[in-house]
């Protein structure tokens, strides 16, 4: 009897079966480099991912990234990427990822339809066409344009303010009892931080300012009509931040990540206890001991603050009692900073001691080492905002006019900082204290006309730094030049308040 085992005739169909699949495997590893775009076998190219995917964005958003499943012809992807409404922008490469970085800031207010069809998949062999890619469509919104003041007349008065300009709804933020000094947007625009005293502290009103917090999202993702325009809706929860009992709180600055809070302090038992402390997110306070000085502003990367001593401006790190990071000598005053950080717009205070004169100068001043002056002036330099893509300055100054009484007459000017031209654009006769905000999508720059009297508030009417009381304010909105129109245009809004602020 034979040991040895016969082949069966399934065994052939298993033999034969397993040397076809190899045959076919190795036919398309061999040919998937070489294969048309209609192979059948060949995976259809597509968005796999899309940063903006049904996002809320804002301004601090500048690109956008779109990864592919397989390499693209680049220059078909970039022909046919449509963006309704268009945002003008820059492509760039990495591999399988798109990077779209916009040249300005994406207009508030809109929702965004992205669409990508007819783009093909790169291919190896000259001559040939990739397979095309599967047809992507997403969206994406800005957040709303809303801008915030304090409420000057009747029921408004002395009250913070938000106005949703996207959907015209003006909601009242603070209680009725408060009244309302300053204030600051957080980044997201989710929330205002500002510094209150209760009515009922009359004449010490600005020797008895709290800090706190109130949130601003309050509509529900509907539109309104023209008949909500004028309806005020108050839903006011303030968080307290930070109590008068022990210290007088009085400037603060709120760091461009939301995470730090720098306010300047009084002790009111002992007065040589004066300086500035610092807020963390968890409410903890603690002083900084080096941080003797005048005024002061956070830088914009939120870790460290540029604070006016002595001769200069010495930039501090924010742990309690560190070495200054740097000295600038030459300045006296840091009036803000470009969006990005890189730039900064500080004053130097000159004296002319032949004639006893004093002038300031403006100056443009970068992380390159550049420090640019841009004008030199006998009155003052009140407020400058850069634009948000750092070409412009928008100032608020003030010319000294002749005659033996002391006179300052307040304009608005554009400055061009690639030309240091300086155009003077409106003249904001017999107002004061005037301020300005710059749109952080670019739409144009908010400033209030304040009058104001000599007598100071009894914590019942809104007042300015000084404490004296505010009399009237109006706010206007000055729209630069546009396709219509080669011309600044300034338009007077229906608010009566003072301390325009747009919303991050």
């Amino acid at each position: 009897m034979k040991n040895e085992q016969q082949i069966q005739p399934i065994d052939n169909v298993a033999i034969a079966l397993i040397v076809l699949l190899s045959l076919v495997i190795g036919f398309l590893i061999s040919t998937s480099n070489r294969c048309s775009g209609d192979c059948w076998f060949e995976v259809q190219p597509q968005v796999k991912e899309f940063s903006w995917q049904n996002q809320l964005i804002g301004a601090e958003d500048k690109a956008f990234l779109m990864t592919f499943n397989r390499p693209m012809d680049r220059n078909s992807v970039e022909k046919n990427l449509v963006i309704e409404p268009p945002l003008p922008g820059k492509f760039s490469w990495a591999g399988n990822k798109l990077a779209y970085t916009l040249n300005i800031p994406a207009p508030y207010g809109e929702t965004y339809r992205v669409f990508l069809q007819e783009a093909r998949q790169q291919f190896a062999t000259k001559g040939e066409l990739g397979k095309e890619i599967e047809p992507f469509f997403s969206q994406f919104k800005t957040r709303d344009r809303s801008l915030a003041y304090i409420g000057t007349e009747g029921s408004e008065r002395g009250r913070l303010i938000l106005y949703n300009w996207t959907r015209q709804i003006k909601t009242i933020l603070t209680p009725e009892n408060l009244t309302v000094f300053d204030f600051e947007s957080y980044p997201k625009g989710d929330k205002i931080l500002f510094s209150a005293a209760d009515k009922s502290a009359g004449l010490d009103s600005i020797r008895m300012l709290q800090l706190y917090t109130v949130a601003t999202e309050f509509n529900d993702g509907e539109s309104t009509d023209q008949s909500n325009v004028s309806q005020s809706q108050e839903k006011p929860e303030p968080k307290l931040i930070l109590d008068n009992k022990e210290y007088q709180n009085n400037k603060f600055d709120l760091s461009q990540d939301g995470k730090t809070i720098i306010v300047q302090r009084l002790n009111r038992s002992n007065p040589e206890d004066f300086g500035l402390w610092i807020i963390d997110e968890q409410n903890s306070i603690q002083p900084l001991k080096n941080s003797t000085g005048g005024d002061f502003l956070l830088t914009p990367d939120s870790k460290a603050l540029a604070v006016a001593q002595g001769e200069g401006i010495a930039l501090l790190p924010l742990q309690p009692e560190a070495k200054p990071l740097d000295f600038l000598p030459k300045f006296g005053r840091v009036v803000s900073f470009s969006p990005d950080g890189r730039a900064a717009a500080m004053v130097n205070y000159n004296r002319d001691n032949q004639n006893l004169k004093y002038t300031r100068s403006l100056f443009y001043v970068n992380n390159q080492g550049i420090q640019k002056e841009l004008l030199n002036l006998e009155g003052s330099i009140i407020d400058c905002q850069f634009n948000p893509t750092a070409t412009n300055l928008y100032c608020l100054l003030s010319e000294l006019k002749p005659g033996d009484e002391y006179r300052e007459q307040p304009y608005l000017a554009e400055i061009n900082l690639k030309t240091n031209k300086t155009t003077p654009l409106l003249a904001l006769p017999e107002y004061q204290d005037s301020r300005i905000s710059v749109a952080p999508d670019g739409l144009g720059v908010v400033f209030d006309q304040v009058l104001t009297s000599n007598t100071l508030s009894d914590g019942n009417i809104p007042a300015n730094d000084s404490g004296e009381t505010i009399v009237t304010s109006r706010l206007w909105l000055l729209l630069p030049p546009s396709q219509e129109s080669s011309h600044h245009q300034v338009e007077q809004l229906p608010f009566i308040g003072f301390h325009p602020e747009w919303i991050p």
